[in-house]
């Protein structure tokens, strides 16, 4: 495929107010970096194009809207005002998966109407837990009874939770797909993921550790209060759901995700600038290096996130 018509649908930006207002430390002290990293629209512009990315669909990521309660509801609107702002002032080369200013759910109904209907997003972007409550808790059934009743494409970044055991280590190195891992689990075994049949979820870094867990987790439908939840199965509910190649293009990672679901469940992921271009660069070479036909290759690069986001052809 040409090289540059790649879409990038794990790529973050960082308003300068999100900054002052979240923390360089807080942002910084989950990433293997240590610190926050220096942005501006054009320093993606100019990473994508050294390395053939046409569009990125970008998001908040963790820690997400930790600040004051009063000021969530507001930092979030203006985040996704600044999103929209981007898409417009450099046609075709952003989309947007809007934040929601969650736990609270009136507020957040209510920004999915207005970056739905208004600012057009491609998308929604909600962290793997709120304050420890994981996603397959009721508390989000009203969230979730509204993004199944739009169809909507719901893209999940994991973020730390108050009880992580990080060892010392960066959270982002294993705290984030082990919190992934958790929040897949608890909407499965919640019955979330049956109920809610036409969200279409994408989950970071290839699922965390579901790939390699996949079966273990299948042995839990031997108890009926776990089977109820999960009628079609794990492993076909897994397969239900897509994933993105952030930090993973590797065949060690790959090769798991690819035994579990198809590629045409896969979207290519670069986790810049929160991951340094070197990431973007290894994610680029790591995907051409597993030897997939091209139509593969092609469907993780662009066409499935035009599948899911019909809007992004348009860009």
């Amino acid at each position: 495929m040409q090289s540059n018509r790649r879409i990038d649908t794990h790529h973050h930006y960082v308003p300068p107010f999100y900054l002052s207002e979240v923390g360089a430390e807080a942002i910084g002290r989950t990433l293997v970096s240590g610190r926050a990293p220096e942005w501006t629209p054009r320093h993606s512009i100019d990473a994508m194009d050294r390395n053939g990315i046409a569009t990125a669909v970008v998001s908040i990521s963790a820690p997400g809207f930790a600040c004051d309660e009063g000021k969530k509801t507001d930092l979030c609107q203006r985040c996704n005002d600044y999103a929209a702002q981007m898409r417009a002032d450099f046609p075709g080369r952003f989309g947007n998966f809007a934040s929601l200013p969650l736990p609270d759910i009136d507020a957040s109904l209510a920004e999915i109407d207005r970056s739905s209907g208004v600012l057009k997003a491609e998308g929604i972007c909600i962290l793997t837990n709120y304050g420890g409550r994981h996603l397959g808790d009721p508390h989000f059934d009203p969230l979730f009874e509204e993004l199944n009743r739009r169809q909507a494409v719901v893209y999940v970044h994991p973020t730390e939770t108050p009880c992580s055991c990080d060892l010392g280590l960066p959270p982002a190195s294993l705290e984030f797909p082990f919190d992934t891992t958790r929040a897949i689990a608890g909407l499965l075994f919640s019955g979330t993921l049956n109920r809610f049949r036409d969200i279409k979820f994408i989950f970071s870094h290839a699922g965390g550790t579901i790939p390699f867990l996949a079966e273990r987790l299948a042995r839990l439908e031997r108890r009926p209060e776990y089977k109820s939840h999960v009628p079609e199965g794990v492993l076909a509910a897994l397969k239900r759901l897509h994933y993105d190649t952030a930090l993973s293009a590797n065949r060690l990672a790959m090769d798991a995700l690819l035994g579990l679901v198809p590629s045409r469940q896969v979207l290519f992921g670069s986790d810049y600038p929160y991951a340094p271009e070197e990431a973007m660069i290894g994610t680029v070479k790591g995907l051409n290096d597993l030897n997939l036909s091209g139509d593969d290759l092609a469907a993780i690069e662009r066409t499935n996130a035009i599948r899911l986001m019909p809007s992004l052809q348009g860009r």
